[in-house]
């Protein structure tokens, strides 16, 4: 009786380790600038160094990104093509109000928010008209629209090609030169913790029920005597705003906004975040986003290494391609794992000879 009581102990303090990771996480991650701890292979420096942080914080920043856009994906079905065009829209409208407006940081983001906000109210309002692949073709046409109008640089207010540079006078100065690293890092950690706020307030609100309805029969939501149009569009801006917000966010991380995260390309990217993840999931977004974000800078300097230039031609051809391998390595986590990497912890308990014993047994006849 006494082993199978230290069991079940066992067992159940597991469970409760398995389903408290993700707050360890944060954890380790506000610590993260004072750790000289080198971490070979995943990082070029130790995981304090500013070039380490900064990578770290672009993988945040991304993590809620994803989070933001699987509101709309898992939790209300709606497949958009253009959730990237809010996110360059709060990029690139903080930086003009700081350029051409002269406000102050502060004033600045909350412009480039509200901008966000607003357009994700507009074009939601229009793209939600249509449901199903209409939707999505919708979206994508508005993305488009916004990449070739950022491209064209109207006015000399988008800066075309070559983006345009944050403005450092009216920065604080806490937060320029690569000696504040740490406190830009801090910053995309608060923003990632933000997004899951809102997002998991927002999953648990009643609006959050309904959407749930929506994603699984919006027929049976309509029959109820709701309006499922309203509910879909207040998710819509939601995810917009918060999209907004990591542009502003990202802005101050790479002190500048370029034309590359108004394109479909980004959307699609953050698809792949949320499928690698797990959609519909409360952190499968969030670990999405920090694998794919990681593989993509990190994959690119393998492509590139001296390691790679040596290797026979079937071999350095394809392992020279970053997306090449970024596409490996989706397939390989989408086949091995079903449901992305959300469902690791509860394959690990089904697995686990801990989690096999039974939760209680009888005192009597043991």
């Amino acid at each position: 009786m006494t082993a199978v009581l230290v069991g079940t102990d066992g067992a159940s303090i597991v469970r409760r380790m398995l389903r408290r990771w993700p707050l360890g996480l944060l954890l380790l991650l506000a610590a993260a600038p004072y750790s000289a701890l080198p971490v070979p292979g995943l990082l070029d420096g130790p995981l304090g160094s500013p070039g380490s942080l900064q990578l770290i914080a672009l993988c945040l920043i991304y993590g809620g990104l994803a989070t933001s856009y699987d509101l709309l994906l898992g939790h209300t079905g709606l497949l958009s093509f253009g959730h990237a065009l809010y996110f360059a829209t709060g990029l690139y409208a903080t930086d003009l109000a700081m350029l051409e407006l002269h406000l102050p940081f502060a004033a600045a983001v909350l412009a480039g928010i509200g901008a966000a906000l607003l357009l994700a109210l507009l074009l939601g309002a229009a793209s939600l008209r249509v449901t199903g692949i209409g939707f999505s073709m919708v979206t994508l046409a508005f993305a488009q629209a916004g990449a070739i109008l950022v491209q064209r640089d109207p006015g000399g207010l988008t800066g075309g090609e070559e983006g345009r540079a944050v403005p450092a006078d009216r920065l604080p100065g806490a937060l320029v030169g690569i000696g504040n690293t740490a406190n830009l890092y801090w910053i995309a950690l608060a923003y990632l913790v933000l997004v899951l706020a809102v997002v998991r307030w927002t999953v648990g609100s009643p609006v959050g029920r309904v959407l749930a309805g929506i994603r699984e029969n919006e027929r049976r939501v309509e029959v109820l005597g709701l309006r499922p149009y309203g509910y879909k569009l207040v998710a819509f801006v939601i995810a917009g705003g918060l999209a907004g917000a990591g542009g502003a966010v990202y802005l101050l991380l790479t002190g500048g906004a370029t034309p590359q995260a108004a394109s479909s390309d980004a959307t699609l990217a953050l698809l792949v975040m949320v499928v690698l993840g797990g959609s519909g999931t409360r952190w499968g977004p969030l670990l999405g986003g920090l694998l794919y974000t990681w593989a993509a800078h990190r994959l690119g300097d393998l492509a590139n290494s001296t390691d790679v230039a040596g290797l026979p031609a079937v071999l350095r051809v394809p392992l020279s391609q970053p997306l090449f391998l970024l596409g490996a390595l989706f397939v390989a986590v989408v086949y091995l794992l079903p449901g992305g990497l959300a469902k690791l912890p509860a394959r690990i308990r089904t697995t686990s000879p801990l989690t096999s014993l039974p939760a209680s047994r009888s005192v009597r006849g043991e």
